[in-house]
């Protein structure tokens, strides 16, 4: 009797231990499917292009500073690059000069909030009312109200990325990161940038970084050099029947039709 019910106990023991695994596999599953559809409900911005043409955009945040900016107009004319400049409504405020030059020189102007706030810390009123009057701001000083909209430190969340579809913009981040703003040297950030641009690749600097003047030259010599086109980010993205994948990058609803599953956005 005694050997019966110790091989009762293991016997039970062992079912204890077959249902916590199957449980443990259950519980797996479940979340595995959870995150999936957490990923599948996430909206982006569009960090980069798909595309097989050697086309890339560059773009400048203008926040702060003021110093480097004519210097940054100068040489890309030399190139003869058009870029997309990222401005501050507080910015545009204080240097309209500048965003008039800009402007004039046939850089696109683009939406970077009026005060540069972490936008998902606001409401989605005051959301729009950042850009609405950053927007108002641009299109006093240049006659055109921008398309495009950067998110202050590229904070973002849904209720941002859907504020400003509201507003029949396009939000914008990047893939290829200068790193301008922690003063690497000229040839730290020419090499990071030019070692990570891809074809359909979104630069970001900034123009009050010290270092970037400096360092633009030998960026555009590079990217010239291997076939890249460079254009303002409007004319790398697609404005209609496109998707973004879980990565953020922008595909053409042709390309992107056999993509569905990693599809979470589109317009």
């Amino acid at each position: 009797m005694m050997v019966l019910a110790v091989t009762k106990k293991r016997i039970l023991a062992v079912l204890l231990i077959l249902l916590a695994a199957v449980l443990a596999v259950c519980a797996c599953i479940r979340g595995a499917r959870a995150a999936q559809v957490s990923a599948a409900k996430r909206e982006l911005p569009i960090y980069n292009v798909q595309t097989n043409e050697k086309k890339i955009a560059i773009s400048f945040d203008a926040a702060w500073g003021n110093e480097e900016t004519q210097t940054l107009i100068d040489i890309l004319k030399k190139y003869q690059v058009k870029t997309t400049f990222f401005v501050v409504g507080a910015w545009v405020d204080k240097y309209p000069e500048s965003v008039k030059a800009l402007a004039a020189a046939g850089h696109e102007i683009g939406n970077h909030s009026d005060t540069h706030p972490h936008m998902p810390r606001l409401s989605e009123s005051d959301m729009a009312s950042q850009i609405t009057s950053c927007n108002e701001k641009i299109k006093a000083v240049t006659g055109v109200s921008p398309v495009l909209f950067r998110p202050p430190y590229g904070d973002y969340d849904n209720a941002v990325i859907h504020t400003v579809n509201g507003l029949k913009m396009y939000p914008i981040q990047w893939d290829v990161d200068s790193l301008d703003w922690k003063d690497p040297t000229p040839q730290q950030i020419a090499g990071r940038v030019t070692s990570r641009v891809k074809p359909g690749s979104i630069v970001l600097f900034h123009n009050g970084a010290k270092n970037t003047p400096a360092a633009l030259p030998s960026v555009l010599q590079t990217l010239q050099g291997q076939g890249y086109q460079i254009v303002p980010v409007s004319q790398l993205i697609y404005t209609s029947d496109y998707m973004i994948d879980v990565a953020g990058m922008q595909i053409p609803n042709k390309a992107a039709s056999s993509e569905v599953p990693s599809a979470v956005s589109a317009n």
